[in-house]
């Protein structure tokens, strides 16, 4: 297995433009609130069950709430990941939204708070 590289969001962003596919691993509650437009979802507790590498990825960026997830489970993701390359996006969704980067949140209806959430992107 080869060494799995951190990176930073902006390295993770010239990346993705190329072709990578930013893998989201938190799970679905998560995910639900928070996530990366683009981002495709595989939480950590599937991994072993299902790997998250498709046909036709190349490049894989696994990301997290603040990267910790992803460093304690680097080997695991790795393995999981077939022959793609694959990276860490160091301090995870957290980076992404410091470095302004776009994050897409849950947003519920301040008029009836009873109604189904709705997205909204934003740039933090």
């Amino acid at each position: 297995m080869s060494k799995v590289e951190t990176i930073g969001p902006e390295r993770a962003a010239e990346l993705i433009e190329q072709g990578a596919v930013l893998i989201d691993i938190r799970e679905s509650n998560e995910y639900a609130r928070e996530n990366i437009p683009g981002a495709r979802h595989h939480a950590l507790s599937q991994i072993d069950a299902r790997h998250p590498a498709r046909p036709g990825d190349t490049v894989l960026i696994y990301h997290c709430k603040s990267g910790a997830r992803t460093r304690i489970n680097a080997g695991r993701l790795a393995g999981a990941s077939g022959d793609c390359e694959v990276y860490l996006l160091g301090g995870g969704i957290e980076a992404w939204k410091r470095a302004g980067l776009a994050c897409r949140r849950a947003v519920s209806s301040a008029v009836c708070p009873h109604s189904s959430a709705r997205s909204a992107i934003t740039h933090s």
